[in-house]
Protein backbone atom coordinates (compact mmCIF):
# COMPACT_ATOMS: atom_id res chain seq x y z
CA UNK A 1 0.00 0.00 0.00
CA UNK A 2 0.97 3.49 -0.87
CA UNK A 3 0.00 6.01 1.32
CA UNK A 4 1.41 8.80 -0.36
CA UNK A 5 1.59 8.22 -3.92
CA UNK A 6 4.22 7.17 -6.35
CA UNK A 7 5.02 10.30 -7.73
CA UNK A 8 5.35 12.01 -3.70
CA UNK A 9 7.94 8.74 -3.48
CA UNK A 10 9.82 9.60 -6.89
CA UNK A 11 10.41 12.94 -5.97
CA UNK A 12 11.58 12.65 -2.64
CA UNK A 13 14.13 10.32 -4.14
CA UNK A 14 15.34 12.62 -6.81
CA UNK A 15 16.02 15.53 -4.39
CA UNK A 16 17.37 12.81 -1.71
CA UNK A 17 20.02 11.75 -4.47
CA UNK A 18 20.86 15.07 -5.70
CA UNK A 19 22.29 15.16 -1.52
CA UNK A 20 19.16 17.08 -0.01
CA UNK A 21 18.92 16.21 3.62
CA UNK A 22 16.02 13.72 4.78
CA UNK A 23 14.46 16.98 7.12
CA UNK A 24 14.14 18.95 4.36
CA UNK A 25 13.04 16.59 1.95
CA UNK A 26 10.33 15.79 4.42
CA UNK A 27 9.41 19.36 5.31
CA UNK A 28 9.48 19.95 1.58
CA UNK A 29 6.92 17.33 0.55
CA UNK A 30 5.09 17.20 3.95
CA UNK A 31 6.20 13.52 4.50
CA UNK A 32 6.84 12.17 7.70
CA UNK A 33 10.50 11.81 8.49
CA UNK A 34 10.60 8.03 9.16
CA UNK A 35 9.16 7.51 5.65
CA UNK A 36 11.66 9.61 3.63
CA UNK A 37 14.35 7.72 5.43
CA UNK A 38 12.70 4.52 4.82
CA UNK A 39 12.40 5.29 1.31
CA UNK A 40 16.12 6.47 1.21
CA UNK A 41 16.89 3.05 2.44
CA UNK A 42 14.94 0.77 0.34
CA UNK A 43 16.19 2.96 -2.52
CA UNK A 44 20.17 1.91 -1.58
CA UNK A 45 19.55 -1.14 -1.14
CA UNK A 46 17.89 -1.61 -4.48
CA UNK A 47 20.97 0.13 -5.70
CA UNK A 48 23.46 -2.37 -3.85
CA UNK A 49 24.86 0.61 -1.83
CA UNK A 50 24.17 -1.08 1.62
CA UNK A 51 25.19 -4.47 0.98
CA UNK A 52 24.87 -7.03 3.82
CA UNK A 53 23.51 -4.54 6.25
CA UNK A 54 20.33 -5.79 8.16
CA UNK A 55 18.50 -4.79 11.04
CA UNK A 56 18.95 -7.34 13.62
CA UNK A 57 16.26 -9.61 14.52
CA UNK A 58 13.29 -9.58 17.10
CA UNK A 59 14.04 -10.91 20.22
CA UNK A 60 10.63 -12.51 20.40
CA UNK A 61 10.35 -14.02 17.16
CA UNK A 62 14.22 -14.44 16.24
CA UNK A 63 15.52 -15.21 19.90
CA UNK A 64 17.70 -12.22 19.54
CA UNK A 65 19.53 -10.74 22.75
CA UNK A 66 17.54 -8.18 24.50
CA UNK A 67 19.74 -5.15 26.81
CA UNK A 68 16.73 -6.17 29.50
CA UNK A 69 17.89 -3.34 31.32
CA UNK A 70 17.27 -0.91 28.93
CA UNK A 71 14.17 -2.24 27.84
CA UNK A 72 12.84 -1.99 31.62
CA UNK A 73 13.70 1.16 31.26
CA UNK A 74 11.40 1.59 27.92
CA UNK A 75 8.52 -0.42 29.23
CA UNK A 76 8.06 2.03 32.15
CA UNK A 77 8.75 5.29 29.55
CA UNK A 78 6.22 2.94 27.56
CA UNK A 79 3.58 2.34 29.94
CA UNK A 80 3.46 6.16 31.12
CA UNK A 81 3.57 8.36 28.65
CA UNK A 82 4.54 6.20 25.31
CA UNK A 83 1.78 5.33 22.13
CA UNK A 84 2.38 3.00 19.24
CA UNK A 85 0.80 3.85 16.03
CA UNK A 86 -0.03 1.38 13.42
CA UNK A 87 0.00 0.63 9.86
CA UNK A 88 -3.38 2.77 9.42
CA UNK A 89 -1.22 5.98 9.82
CA UNK A 90 2.74 4.50 9.36
CA UNK A 91 4.46 2.40 6.50
CA UNK A 92 5.54 0.95 9.81
CA UNK A 93 4.94 1.18 13.25
CA UNK A 94 6.46 3.60 15.79
CA UNK A 95 6.65 3.85 19.33
CA UNK A 96 6.63 7.34 20.47
CA UNK A 97 7.44 8.88 23.61
CA UNK A 98 6.15 12.52 24.74
CA UNK A 99 9.54 14.39 26.54
CA UNK A 100 9.11 17.63 27.60
CA UNK A 101 11.62 20.59 25.76
CA UNK A 102 13.04 21.51 28.93
CA UNK A 103 13.45 18.08 29.48
CA UNK A 104 17.30 17.38 27.56
CA UNK A 105 18.57 14.59 29.93
CA UNK A 106 14.91 12.39 29.42
CA UNK A 107 15.27 12.85 25.49
CA UNK A 108 18.62 11.58 25.41
CA UNK A 109 17.90 8.81 27.95
CA UNK A 110 14.86 7.74 25.91
CA UNK A 111 16.78 7.94 22.68
CA UNK A 112 19.62 5.41 23.76
CA UNK A 113 17.10 2.85 25.53
CA UNK A 114 15.50 2.65 21.81
CA UNK A 115 18.83 2.64 20.17
CA UNK A 116 19.65 -0.63 22.75
CA UNK A 117 16.62 -2.03 22.36
CA UNK A 118 15.72 -2.12 18.91
CA UNK A 119 20.14 -1.52 17.24
CA UNK A 120 19.70 -0.45 13.82
CA UNK A 121 16.03 0.44 13.68
CA UNK A 122 15.51 4.34 12.69
CA UNK A 123 15.30 6.38 15.75
CA UNK A 124 14.39 10.20 15.70
CA UNK A 125 13.12 13.39 17.64
CA UNK A 126 10.12 15.08 16.32
CA UNK A 127 9.67 19.08 17.51
CA UNK A 128 6.38 19.92 18.61
CA UNK A 129 5.13 23.02 20.46
CA UNK A 130 6.32 22.61 24.02
CA UNK A 131 7.44 18.88 23.60
CA UNK A 132 9.14 16.61 21.11
CA UNK A 133 8.63 13.25 20.72
CA UNK A 134 10.95 10.49 20.57
CA UNK A 135 10.22 7.77 17.66
CA UNK A 136 11.68 4.49 16.77
CA UNK A 137 10.51 2.72 13.93
CA UNK A 138 10.05 -0.73 14.11
CA UNK A 139 7.48 -3.71 12.71
CA UNK A 140 8.06 -5.60 16.11
CA UNK A 141 7.04 -3.26 18.42
CA UNK A 142 4.03 -5.24 19.21
CA UNK A 143 6.23 -8.28 20.00
CA UNK A 144 7.87 -6.34 22.59
CA UNK A 145 5.24 -4.27 24.03
CA UNK A 146 2.48 -6.66 23.68
CA UNK A 147 -0.27 -4.26 26.06
CA UNK A 148 -0.82 -1.93 23.10
CA UNK A 149 -3.84 -1.93 22.07
CA UNK A 150 -7.57 0.04 21.03
CA UNK A 151 -8.42 3.07 23.55
CA UNK A 152 -6.88 4.64 26.23
CA UNK A 153 -5.03 2.72 28.78
CA UNK A 154 -6.41 3.35 31.68
CA UNK A 155 -9.41 2.25 29.65
CA UNK A 156 -8.47 -1.23 29.37
CA UNK A 157 -6.48 -4.30 31.06
CA UNK A 158 -2.59 -3.41 31.38
CA UNK A 159 -1.12 -7.14 32.53
CA UNK A 160 2.57 -7.49 31.91
CA UNK A 161 3.43 -11.27 30.68
CA UNK A 162 5.71 -13.85 31.83
CA UNK A 163 8.84 -12.81 30.02
CA UNK A 164 8.21 -9.20 30.65
CA UNK A 165 7.63 -9.52 34.96
CA UNK A 166 10.49 -11.68 34.92
CA UNK A 167 12.67 -8.77 33.01
CA UNK A 168 11.03 -6.12 35.32
CA UNK A 169 11.87 -8.27 38.94
CA UNK A 170 15.71 -8.48 37.51
CA UNK A 171 15.76 -4.72 36.48
CA UNK A 172 13.11 -3.07 39.22
CA UNK A 173 15.10 0.04 39.59
CA UNK A 174 14.89 0.77 35.45
CA UNK A 175 11.27 0.04 35.23
CA UNK A 176 10.84 2.59 38.50
CA UNK A 177 13.17 5.08 36.37
CA UNK A 178 10.91 4.78 33.45
CA UNK A 179 7.84 5.01 35.16
CA UNK A 180 8.81 8.39 36.92
CA UNK A 181 10.21 10.33 33.88
CA UNK A 182 7.02 9.56 32.13
CA UNK A 183 4.19 10.23 34.45
CA UNK A 184 6.00 11.06 37.87
CA UNK A 185 8.05 13.65 39.14
CA UNK A 186 10.57 14.66 42.75
CA UNK A 187 8.80 17.93 44.21
CA UNK A 188 10.23 20.15 47.33
CA UNK A 189 7.27 20.00 49.42
CA UNK A 190 7.21 22.48 52.76
CA UNK A 191 4.76 23.08 56.12
CA UNK A 192 5.50 24.87 59.06
CA UNK A 193 6.18 23.83 62.71
CA UNK A 194 6.11 25.73 66.36
CA UNK A 195 9.63 25.85 67.52
CA UNK A 196 9.53 27.47 70.71
CA UNK A 197 6.08 29.00 69.59
CA UNK A 198 7.25 30.12 66.84
CA UNK A 199 6.23 29.06 63.51
CA UNK A 200 9.30 28.32 60.97
CA UNK A 201 8.94 26.63 57.61
CA UNK A 202 10.11 23.10 56.81
CA UNK A 203 11.12 22.08 53.16
CA UNK A 204 11.08 17.94 52.28
CA UNK A 205 11.27 16.13 48.99
CA UNK A 206 8.66 14.09 47.68
CA UNK A 207 8.27 11.76 44.77
CA UNK A 208 4.55 11.63 42.68
CA UNK A 209 3.53 8.95 40.51
CA UNK A 210 -0.19 9.79 38.71
CA UNK A 211 -1.72 7.58 36.59
CA UNK A 212 -5.11 7.33 35.59
CA UNK A 213 -4.66 3.22 35.40
CA UNK A 214 -5.06 0.85 38.30
CA UNK A 215 -3.38 -1.57 36.75
CA UNK A 216 -0.38 0.55 35.98
CA UNK A 217 -0.13 1.92 39.47
CA UNK A 218 -0.32 -1.67 40.81
CA UNK A 219 2.65 -2.43 38.25
CA UNK A 220 4.33 0.86 39.67
CA UNK A 221 3.67 0.39 43.86
CA UNK A 222 4.63 -3.69 43.35
CA UNK A 223 7.96 -2.59 42.01
CA UNK A 224 8.50 -0.51 44.86
CA UNK A 225 7.20 -2.96 47.20
CA UNK A 226 10.35 -5.19 45.80
CA UNK A 227 13.06 -3.03 46.21
CA UNK A 228 11.72 -1.95 50.00
CA UNK A 229 10.56 1.64 49.56
CA UNK A 230 7.59 3.00 51.14
CA UNK A 231 4.62 4.90 49.57
CA UNK A 232 1.17 5.53 50.25
CA UNK A 233 -2.06 6.63 48.15
CA UNK A 234 -2.65 10.76 48.12
CA UNK A 235 -6.54 10.64 46.65
CA UNK A 236 -7.49 13.94 45.43
CA UNK A 237 -11.05 14.61 44.57
CA UNK A 238 -12.04 11.15 45.55
CA UNK A 239 -9.87 9.65 42.90
CA UNK A 240 -6.22 7.41 43.67
CA UNK A 241 -4.25 8.27 40.77
CA UNK A 242 -1.52 9.55 43.04
CA UNK A 243 1.42 7.43 44.46
CA UNK A 244 3.57 9.64 46.96
CA UNK A 245 6.81 8.31 48.40
CA UNK A 246 7.75 10.82 51.20
CA UNK A 247 9.66 9.07 54.09
CA UNK A 248 12.67 10.05 54.26
CA UNK A 249 14.24 6.65 53.71
CA UNK A 250 12.65 5.72 50.68
CA UNK A 251 13.12 9.15 49.10
CA UNK A 252 16.68 8.17 49.35
CA UNK A 253 16.39 5.45 47.68
CA UNK A 254 14.96 6.95 44.46
CA UNK A 255 17.70 9.87 44.61
CA UNK A 256 20.29 6.93 44.39
CA UNK A 257 18.56 5.24 41.87
CA UNK A 258 16.00 7.37 40.05
CA UNK A 259 16.31 11.29 40.92
CA UNK A 260 14.34 14.36 39.21
CA UNK A 261 13.71 14.37 35.61
CA UNK A 262 16.24 16.89 34.05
Amino acid sequence: MNFHGTSVRQKALTLLRGGARNADVARQLGVPPGTVSYWLHMDRAKRGECPGKQAPGCPRCDSRDLDRAAYSYLLGLYLGDGHISHYSTHRVPNLMITCAEDRPGLMDACEQAMRAVFPGNAVCRVRRTGCRNVKVYSKHLVCLFPQHGPGKKHERRIVLEAWQQQIVDEHPWAFIRGLIHSDGCRITNWTTRLVGGVPKRYEYPRYFFSNKSDDIRQLFTDALDKVGVEWTTLARSGHPFNISVARRASVGLMDAHVGPKH
